[in-house]
């Protein structure tokens, strides 16, 4: 009778080891960062799945979810994936995975190997550490080590770092993307709320791309209008504009975007790749 037992305990011990298990032990750093997930990583089958969100957000791809389909996009490279389908498709190519994406909890679950490499990453795992290492962002053929964002308030400012390749590419992008018609420069314009004077400028926030020794390869500043004038003397002043520094050239931007790149930096600290230099508010 004890054999028995004995035998369908163990019979059951290697189906659960076989099958999905949580990665408890298991870290994931990406860039050096160790990411903090809502939902455990788990191993299945050999392979490591982790929540969607982790890819998402810290490899830099925009996801669309509909009818059990996620697609992953970045870069030109698109990738549809499909809940319980072991087909996968990479920029219209079929491919297919060892271990099919899944729901669990509500989250979805997707191959990390798979997805990392697919976009450009490396990954490695040892020692129950999985490491994943994203292309870094070049700027004239010199790499981009961070982005210093830099803004001010009444009593102070703040200076701040973020490190990860994915978010310093996205933003960067946002900022080429975006830049509207040239404009002349404005009359006025700086970290000041200049309300006497029409058609003034308030710089919200300055964004240097940095090199690996901290020096600025590309500076974009942002600036809004100050309404304190009626609305009808503030017509034909837009709304916001873009300096490039770097070309000391000025141009339309929109609130769309700059909402966007607040965003990335709001989700960049909360996944730990944000380093405050200074901060002096009070």
């Amino acid at each position: 009778m004890k054999k028995a037992f004995f035998v369908v305990f163990l019979s059951i011990f290697l189906f659960i080891s076989s099958s999905t298990t949580y990665a408890a032990a298991i870290h994931i750093k990406v860039d050096g960062v160790a990411i903090a997930s809502d939902a455990k990583p788990e191993n299945k089958n050999k392979r490591i799945m982790v929540p969607l969100r982790v890819i998402s957000e810290n490899l830099g791809a925009t996801v669309e979810w509909s009818d059990s389909k996620v697609i992953l996009a970045k870069s030109g490279m698109k990738v549809i994936l499909k809940l319980n389908s072991s087909t996968a498709e990479k920029n219209g190519k079929k491919m297919l995975l060892d271990v099919k994406p899944y729901m669990k909890n509500n989250r979805i679950f997707v191959p990390l190997r798979f997805i990392a490499e697919t976009f450009g990453s490396t990954i490695n795992y040892s020692n129950f550490v999985v490491t994943v290492d994203t292309k870094p962002l070049f700027i004239d053929d010199v790499q981009v080590k961070a982005l210093q964002e830099e803004y001010h308030m009444t009593m102070g400012g703040v200076v701040q770092q973020v490190y990860g390749n994915a978010y310093n590419e996205a933003i960067y992008n946002i900022f080429v993307e975006n830049k509207g018609e040239k404009v002349e420069t404005p009359e006025n314009y700086s970290w000041n709320l200049t309300i006497d004077s029409l058609g003034s400028y308030y710089k919200n926030a300055q964004y240097d791309f940095l090199d690996q020794k901290g020096n600025s390869l590309v500076r974009f500043d942002i600036y809004s209008l100050i309404r304190t004038f009626p609305s009808e003397l503030l017509s034909g002043y837009p709304e916001i504009l873009i300096h490039d520094v770097s070309k000391d050239e000025w141009y339309l931007f929109s609130d769309t975007a700059r909402q966007s790149i607040n965003r990335l930096i709001d989700t960049a600290t909360k996944n730990g790749f944000q380093t405050t230099i200074s901060n002096t508010v009070v």
